[in-house]
């Protein structure tokens, strides 16, 4: 009788030994299978980003997932998440996810704010708006703020700029930004740019010409708006730069169409010429008070490196080539303007 209890005892320890595996095996199994289990699906595509908004709970995340509908299983997430602290710990930003990825490899790359960089991109611009527009496309830093930026000496003082030279900081190029940069963090960014351009040669090519940096930069946007010809630009600076050490107004058409805020304009009128206006350079000599557009490097390239001539003048050829007729004298200049005027005429281009 002894033995037969020993061996029943023997048997349901046996058992609860055998149903506590099973049960570690399935809990395990469990465990692995939210941790490790693919719960990414993207259909078609291989990655896609999400945005966390700066100041996000994690509710607002979960609402983020489900709305985009890349989570297959979001209550697993919720429980990786739960038990990885993700619920305390969400970070703004642009993530990127990958197809198949588990919840482990979500929760790490969400918790420890791994981001994707934005590459931002903006080309010349004529306006704090357009800036503004550009940018807030691009990253999460507020229009609103970027524009009003330029409206009060405040903001461009903190760099060393005023309204009028502001846009002169920002150079157009590509770079690479954390999404959830705000309008303080881009100007920042932009003010570092701007110094890192601005080398000790590019220093010293200004001021052997006689120019701020600054001034560069506002020369460069008056020859970016006289051509899109790139290699016609070193010329038309050289044009300018004659001018300016003879003290001869510009005359450059673009200034008017700014003092105007009329870019459109195909036609400059004499009634043009007479807008009170310190962009005027048919009234004022010298260079305006700023730049009238943020030039591209290859127009302050221009300018640092002008062709050397005797050019003073210059006039759209009477075709579409986009190029310019140039001329050292006023008789030479009034014959180039007077076929590009019939031109302008034949093509019933009157404004």
């Amino acid at each position: 009788m002894a033995r037969k209890s020993q061996k029943r005892v023997l048997l349901f320890l046996a058992i609860i030994l055998i149903s506590f595996i099973l049960f570690g095996s399935y809990y395990g199994y469990r465990i692995y299978h939210r941790m490790y289990a693919e719960n990414v699906t993207l259909l078609d595509k291989e990655h896609t980003y999400i945005h966390i908004p700066t100041g996000s709970k994690y509710a607002e995340v979960i609402n983020i997932l489900e709305d985009t509908g890349v989570i297959s299983s979001i209550e697993s997430f919720k429980w990786v998440s739960s038990r990885m602290g993700y619920p305390y710990s969400v970070k703004a930003g642009r993530y990127k996810l990958k197809h198949g990825m588990n919840n482990k490899e979500l929760v790490t790359l969400l918790r420890a704010g791994l981001q994707t960089p934005v590459r931002l991109t903006f080309t010349g611009f004529r306006t704090p708006q357009q800036l503004a527009q550009r940018i807030s496309r691009q990253i999460e830093a507020d229009s609103a703020e970027i524009a009003n930026a330029f409206l009060s000496d405040k903001t461009p003082n903190l760099y060393g700029f005023n309204q009028q030279t502001f846009i002169a900081m920002f150079i157009p190029n590509t770079y690479e930004f954390f999404w959830n940069t705000n309008s303080k963090g881009f100007f920042d960014r932009m003010k570092k740019e701007y110094d890192r351009f601005w080398t000790e040669e590019k220093k010293k090519q200004a001021n052997d010409i006689g120019l701020s940096q600054v001034k560069v930069s506002t020369l460069a946007s008056i020859v970016e708006e006289e051509t899109i010809k790139a290699d016609e630009r070193p010329r038309v600076a050289g044009v300018y730069i004659n001018r300016l050490k003879r003290g001869i107004p510009l005359q450059a058409d673009p200034t008017i169409k700014f003092a105007m805020g009329n870019f459109t304009l195909r036609r400059i009128l004499t009634k043009h010429l007479t807008v009170d206006s310190p962009y005027n350079t048919y009234k004022n000599r010298g260079l305006p008070p700023g730049p009238i557009n943020a030039p591209s490097i290859s127009s302050i390239k221009a300018v640092l490196n002008y062709e050397n001539h005797k050019y003073l003048y210059m006039c759209a050829k009477p075709d579409y080539s986009g190029y310019h007729a140039f001329a050292k004298t006023l008789s030479e200049h009034n014959q180039n303007a007077r076929e590009y005027q019939r031109f302008l005429n034949r093509e019933r281009i009157y404004r």
